[in-house]
């Protein structure tokens, strides 16, 4: 047998009492994995019973390791009736079958129920001998690894980036069957628990697969969603990107660097592609839906969304020749995949050449049930159809490839929308391919790529764009055409050059719909969908232009379906980039009644805009640098020759060539007031209040502008629910209440935070979702990192953060529940008020009781929690390992939701359970943090005239061990270079 998966039941403490006669139970465990079952001796009349059992042992194929969770229950033994269910605990196997990985999964368990919750602790050791497979047709992946990080891992360098890779998997729903009729809720939500997690393992097998057909050792970018169809089934679906890593070995890797993630992103490793050849990417056919019950596809594709865009083009004419080589054999690596997208969002030095602008689709799909879980071509042809929309409107920008590319769907009863967006880009083909590519070609090419601009010029070419677009020389350089604004979903570049700081900007929409069934609601959903992108993407502008900026990073927009309305939530991060224009100023103008009042009215309205724009610009701090009189006199490039093909109507059109340093004056951004609708616009772009002082926000990784952040975090999720009265809905007023409940829950959390002060709020990710008809949930999760605006401080907080971490350690024994010692000086955080949920990472459930107690030793010691953090890295530390990829579903369920808090009372609980469960699994594998953590899908239902509610999570990140600069610096000086190579494992003992 190709394995040996071998359990020991060591203990279990904190048990509820199930004999109410004597106040104790009768704890015995049942281990079970596949169809084999073990179980313990009945430790009797104990709350905290010691099993020590022997060694249970599986053999078991490596297939079976990576599908299969290791299933614990803990029971309650009972005579004369049956056994008394007290909670499970699910272990996924796959980390244990990395070579680099833990070699044993040993730790305090929380016993999970989805009625009761956390129910006590268990400790488990676990340990996978694996044997030579020589078989060569295996379906098992064991080695490939799984990144959720949307960067290259720290600690890794890119041998060759392969490519996008997919996969889905069906089945029917155990919620909707006929059984669940006559089982129990608890038994109902342990079936559909389980058979997530057997799909989840069977997903990443197959993705595994492909990634071991293209040559590659690992995917990262790793996104997997639960489509939940109701009636129809349940689909597990996931995309990631292909690589071939190398893990650096190297000991100076690993010495301390600046806090700067921008810094160490510029000085990440670059390796040249090896000399032996790689096969190009697996492409499975696309499917064709056959007997599937489909309305005609409603594909969305609003022309003004396939935005301006940016590019890295060669320098001036000089670069002409080798600029068409590289597009020509970046064009050859790619063309013979099916779809090149790339879901990472940040990159490689040099790996980004040209990016042409945000390629979105979107379609509408009636949901039909699947019969044979076997096949399911249906679903892989609508992704498939969507796929290949994203792929030609990139091609139409004149770009080979979409980077930042992510899918979501949004379900409501038998509809489905199914979304796709990215980046459409051109990229560099020393990591796609052999290594075939000349190296004099690409020296010459970074040679005369322009510093801090070169990736802001246009791909496409100019004299026939796929969409208006007013374009300008460069004006950094002045040798490229730049758009007047750009628009990506990915994360600003380590070398762009920015004004200022930037700022999160959202566009929030409603829109009521008639209640229908079938085709009827599938068509009046296709027919709001263009006007509300077209809507949202107006918003962006008028706010981009409000704020003074001219380019959004990290665009998300999200469209979510309820049974009689849609919503919109697009954010983004707004910056002031140096090679682009001066933005114009907003204009206000439109159809002006002869009445003094009214014009007096516009006239008012029009100073407000300008001074709010002038109070952003100081408040950004943006004040781009005056051109030079060297630029302003420079040569200007001579016009390309238009063919008689493309030429325009007006033959005057080729003299706009010259460089308008009036642009940013001249050319204001006109809003057209024609109706009470539109001065509603003006008035809600005039609403948006800016942070209070001191405090910043963004969506993507790094805040544009601020690099010298300290190593205080603090992460936080929070869930809204509010219902709206059904009386006197309209979309003013859903529009007013969607603005109103965002506003007010940023509002909370820059309250809750004000003692971090200087902060910013990185990584916020805002999920809009309608669970039943005429609720609105919105869950928000981010991270607050502090920054030190004096650096010359930065010794004396050090040494008053160790203190203060020393004082609060001595004082943790006096606290109900142990706090984080990541932000010490942080009191413990106030309840939201009612209807609203705000978990911070000082939760309760005991985050101290689920340490490490007999793990190996992890590098951070003295910090026994473990961090939590959207983010791909660590501010002030260094990640030197990484232990696999946490990825886990919970369902909760309640019959007495008044009697718990109410709606924030049990989500709280529940999201403070699920921060407990995946620390303890970290700290099983002996990490001490998780990175590039997400909440991916919460999905509440309520019924309050029953008392019920239910609540569905799925969460997924990177277990990696860590340890801090300063712990660095004590064991390099310490130790000889020789000796370093457990610095390099992650097994440091400080």
């Amino acid at each position: 047998m190709p394995g040996k998966l071998k359990v020991k039941i060591v203990a279990g403490r904190h048990l509820p009492v199930m004999d109410r006669a004597s106040d104790l139970t009768d704890a015995f465990v049942e281990v079970k994995f596949g169809n084999t079952t073990f179980k313990t001796d009945v430790y009797h009349k104990s709350l905290n019973p010691q099993w020590n059992s022997e060694w249970f042992k599986f053999e078991v194929d490596d297939e079976d390791l990576q599908d299969e969770p290791l299933q614990i229950t803990v029971l309650d033994h009972d005579t004369y009736s049956a056994n008394d269910a007290i909670g499970k605990v699910y272990i996924d196997i796959d980390p244990l079958l990395y070579s680099e990985a833990a070699t044993v999964i040993s730790g305090w368990f929380p016993i999970y129920d989805t009625i009761h919750g956390i129910r006590g602790e268990i400790n488990v050791v676990v340990k996978v001998d694996l044997f030579n497979d020589l078989n060569r047709f295996r379906q098992s992946s064991c080695g490939v690894k799984f990144f959720c990080t949307t960067s290259i891992p720290k600690c890794y360098r890119a041998v060759i980036i392969h490519g996008f890779v997919e996969e889905l998997v069906v089945n029917e729903d155990p919620e909707y069957q006929w059984i669940d009729r006559i089982r129990t809720p608890r038994a109902s939500n342990e079936a559909r628990q389980r058979l997530i997690s057997l799909m989840s393992g069977e997903l990443q097998r197959k993705i595994g697969l492909k990634v071991l057909e293209m040559r590659g050792n690992a995917v990262v970018g790793y996104l997997q969603c639960f489509d939940l169809e109701g009636e129809s089934g349940l689909v597990v679906r996931a995309i990631g990107t292909a690589c071939t890593l190398d893990k650096l070995s190297s000991p100076a890797a690993f010495l301390p660097a600046c806090n700067s993630p921008s810094k160490e992103m510029k000085e990440s490793p670059l390796v040249h592609p090896p000399s032996h050849g790689c096969r190009s990417t697996h492409n499975s056919p696309i499917h064709t839906a056959t007997g599937s019950r489909l309305t005609q596809n409603f594909s969305v594709s609003v022309p003004t969304l396939i935005y301006t865009g940016m590019g890295s083009g060669s320098a001036g004419k000089e670069g002409g020749p080798f600029k068409g080589l590289l597009r020509q054999q970046t064009q050859s690596a790619l063309e013979q995949r099916e779809f090149p997208f790339f879901t990472l969002t940040a990159f490689p030095p040099g790996f980004l050449v040209h990016v042409g602008g945000v390629v979105s689709a979107r379609s509408v799909k009636l949901l039909d049930r699947i019969h044979n879980p076997d096949e399911p071509e249906t679903r892989d042809a609508w992704w498939a159809e969507i796929r290949q929309e994203i792929k030609s409107h990139a091609k139409a920008l004149g770009c080979h490839a979409v980077v930042g590319y992510s899918e979501s769907t949004s379900i409501c009863e038998e509809v489905c929308i199914l979304s796709a967006s990215g980046t459409a880009a051109v990229l560099n083909p020393r990591f796609l391919q052999d290594g075939t590519m000349e190296g004099c070609l690409e020296q010459r090419l970074e040679e005369t790529l322009p510093a801090g601009c070169g990736f802001c010029h246009i791909p496409y070419d100019e004299l026939n764009m796929p969409f208006p677009a007013h374009l300008t020389y460069c004006y950094n350089c002045r040798k490229q055409k730049v758009p007047d604004v750009l628009f990506t979903t990915i994360d600003l570049p380590a070398d762009a050059t920015v004004v200022g700081k930037g700022c999160l900007i959202q566009a929030r929409l409603c829109r009521l719909k008639k209640k229908a069934q079938a085709e009827a609601n599938a068509t009046a959903i296709s027919n709001l969908l263009p006007f509300m992108e077209y809507e949202m993407h107006t918003q962006l502008m008028n706010k981009l232009k409000l704020k003074g900026m001219n380019a959004l990073f990290g665009l998300r927009i999200q469209i979510s379906v309820g049974e009689n309305m849609l919503m919109g939530l697009a954010s983004a991060t707004s910056v002031y980039l140096a090679a682009l224009p001066t933005p114009g100023g907003i204009q206000i103008a439109g159809k002006t009644p002869n009445d003094g009042s009214y014009e007096q009215h516009i006239s008012h309205m029009q100073k407000k805009i300008n001074d709010t724009i002038a109070k952003n610009k100081e408040l950004y701090e943006i004040n781009p640098p005056e051109m030079s009189e060297e630029i302003i006199g420079s040569p200007i490039p001579e016009p390309r020759q238009r063919s008689r093909l493309l030429r325009s109507q007006s033959e005057s059109s080729d003299e706009v060539t010259e460089l308008d340093l009036s642009h940013g004056k001249k050319d204001a951004f006109v809003l057209e007031i024609d109706d009470t609708d539109a001065m509603e616009d003006v008035h809600s772009l005039l609403t948006d209040v800016p942070p209070p002082s001191g405090f910043y926000s963004c969506n993507t990784e790094i805040m544009p502008g601020i690099n010298n952040w300290t190593s205080e975090i603090q992460m936080f999720t929070s869930v809204r629910v509010i219902r709206l009265s059904s009386l006197n809905l309209t979309n003013q007023a859903l529009n007013k209440n969607f603005n109103d409940l965002c506003e007010n829950l940023l509002k909370s959390l820059y309250f809750k935070l004000r003692s971090m002060i200087p902060c910013c709020l990185c990584h916020v990710n805002f999920t809009v979702s309608l669970p039943e008809d005429e609720l609105i949930q919105v869950t928000v999760t981010a991270v607050s990192i502090t920054f030190d605006k004096n650096q010359a401080l930065q010794t004396a907080k050090t040494h008053v953060e160790k203190s203060l971490q020393r004082a609060s350690t001595d004082n943790e024994e006096l606290l109900q529940f142990p706090l984080e010692l990541c932000s010490d000086s942080l009191p413990p955080h106030p309840f939201p008020p009612a209807k609203a949920v705000t978990v911070e990472k000082a939760s309760p459930m005991g985050e101290g009781n689920f340490r490490n107690r007999s793990a190996p030793s992890c590098a951070n010691s003295t910090v026994g929690v473990v961090k939590m953090t959207p983010l791909s890295f660590i501010p002030g530390a260094k990640i030197t390992k990484y232990l696999g990829i946490i990825n886990m579903f919970f369902i909760r369920e309640t019959t007495s939701l008044r009697e718990e808090g109410g709606v924030s009372g049990f989500l709280h609980a529940f999201i403070a359970e699920v921060f407990a469960m995946v620390r303890a699994h970290v700290a099983a594998l002996g990490g001490n943090a998780v990175v590039s953590y997400i909440m991916k899908q919460c999905v509440f239902m309520e019924n309050p005239n029953k008392n019920q509610a239910q609540c569905l999570i799925n969460v997924s990140g990177d277990a990696v061990v860590f340890v801090r600069e300063s712990e660095l610096e004590v064991v390099s000086t310490q130790q000889p270079t020789a000796n370093c190579q457990p610095a390099c494992t992650g097994e440091v003992t400080t």
